[in-house]
């Protein structure tokens, strides 16, 4: 039988090429003007100019190949792009001044190869955005698409199928769809799809074929499994929302078995970086908090009687409570271990609301941080009455506490900061904390830092 290959991955082939072709036209670019500041540049021969720009040509070539591009994925992040290109560039840099210095080419080309660097990241950083979006753009015109089959009748296919189908920047066409949702106007049925494995030959398959049954289908599955392979088709396979658990592989010495949650902050030496930059980030928040301290103080002390400090115990890493300090915002009350504050709060004097609405308030949390209590970066911690009301309403609250609280996290940047009124607030909110747990990384954690800081200039409307 002929089988015809869509030239998708050519295409894709062929735009992290010129990707990496533009890569380097930035590099030589650079060379050219960078050369002239070196000491001593004006008196290189041929031989010695060229080769200086066949070792940084060099490094760049061994830097692509470990940090290649990922821009031509039909899903990739921010954060992914960012991290790549960090990477590529600081090896980049590194790799040519080890071998200029292994070579004896100069004894002083740090400082022109750390600026080269520098000037290279801010142009392949804006590079990268502008040449993901020309291919965000390639796909939605109608090109480098992949043609996908459907199979299922479950709602989770459905919302794969929105997912898919909202998006024409990932460059996805449904070829056919086999199932019982009306919604999806399908080809046939899961019957139609199964009687069209015994004759293979009039099943037309694509690119990508995502099944979504019970496991208990398992002779579908075999069957559909091996027609993938046989048509070189990608196969996805689906769990129905019955039997959707969040449960991840992981091996105990030979043995696989299945788990509930996973996380980045399991090995150790992930842990050891996350809390050398909690550290780093903490002593350099604390030093202006030291120098605005007086002012605090003498604010506070002038609107409301009573002390400096809010400490309060919270929930922390493992269900271990601790003292989270603040400053204080509010008069001294007996509803603080229990209320939330509100927008009109009674319980707010002045500056307390104009420190809640700027995050002030939230500057002692950084001693939290140096003493290990928090990191910079993690779930919020809750008050006791919260975790206690909480953990009898959503199902997965405690799975939040796998990982030490945070000054900031990824549920307060996306839109789940402030009071939760209603119940589905919160679960939005444990909801984005446990995905942070599994997806942890310290360029993540950079990503949310920085859309943190956004908040200070640009007001939120829930920081009150």
């Amino acid at each position: 039988m002929h089988i015809s290959i869509k030239n998708n991955n050519l295409t894709n082939r062929l735009i992290q090429r010129l990707i990496i072709a533009v890569d380097f036209v930035v590099l030589w670019t650079l060379l050219f003007f960078v050369v002239g500041t070196i000491p001593q540049s004006e008196g290189w021969d041929e031989e010695k100019g060229g080769a200086f720009w066949m070792i940084c040509t060099f490094a760049l070539i061994v830097a692509e190949y470990l940090f290649p591009s990922v821009i031509h994925e039909r899903v990739v992040g921010a954060n992914d792009i960012l991290r790549r290109s960090t990477m590529l560039v600081a090896t980049q840099t590194l790799l040519s001044y080890l071998l200029l210095r292994a070579i004896h080419f100069m004894s002083r080309l740090g400082w022109q190869l750390f600026v080269m660097g520098l000037l290279t990241l801010v142009f392949i950083i804006l590079l990268r955005f502008v040449e993901r979006w020309l291919v965000k753009k390639f796909r939605q015109s109608g090109y480098n698409t992949r043609d996908v089959t459907l199979i299922g009748a479950d709602k989770e296919l459905l919302n794969l199928y929105h997912k898919l189908k909202s998006n024409p920047t990932y460059g996805y066409r449904f070829l056919h769809i086999y199932g019982d949702i009306e919604e999806l106007t399908p080809d046939g049925s899961i019957s139609d799809f199964k009687a069209l494995l015994s004759r293979p030959e009039s099943l037309k398959l694509g690119d990508e074929v995502y099944l979504c049954v019970p496991r208990s289908e398992r002779e579908l599955i075999e069957q559909t499994v091996c027609l993938c392979d046989h048509r070189m088709a990608k196969f996805y396979y689906l769990p129905t929302a019955e039997e959707k658990l969040n449960l991840q592989p992981i091996l105990i010495d030979d043995i696989g078995v299945m788990t509930t949650y996973t996380s980045p902050l399991e090995e150790p030496l992930n842990r050891f970086f996350k809390r050398l930059s909690d550290i780093f980030l903490s002593v350099i928040f604390l030093l202006p908090t030291v120098l605005l301290l007086p002012f605090i103080v003498m604010v506070i002390k002038r609107q409301s009687p009573g002390p400096v400090f809010f400490r309060q115990l919270r929930t922390g890493l493992n269900g271990r409570d601790f003292y989270c300090y603040k400053f204080r915002s509010m008069h001294v009350n007996s509803d603080a271990d229990r209320l939330q504050a509100t927008e009109d709060d009674p319980r707010k004097f002045p500056f307390g609301d104009f420190m809640r609405k700027t995050n002030i308030d939230e500057l002692p949390q950084f001693w939290n941080v140096l003493i290990g209590d928090m990191s910079i970066v993690g779930p919020r911690p809750h008050m006791l009455a919260h975790t206690e009301q909480y953990d009898k309403l959503i199902q997965k609250y405690m799975v939040r506490h796998f990982v030490k609280p945070g000054v900031t996290g990824w549920a307060q940047v996306t839109g789940f900061r402030g009071e939760t009124r209603e119940l589905w607030q919160m679960e939005g909110r444990v909801e984005r904390d446990i995905w942070y747990i599994q997806h942890w990384s310290l360029w993540l954690d950079l990503r949310i830092i920085w859309m943190t800081v956004k908040t200070i200039f640009k007001r939120d409307e829930k920081a009150y």
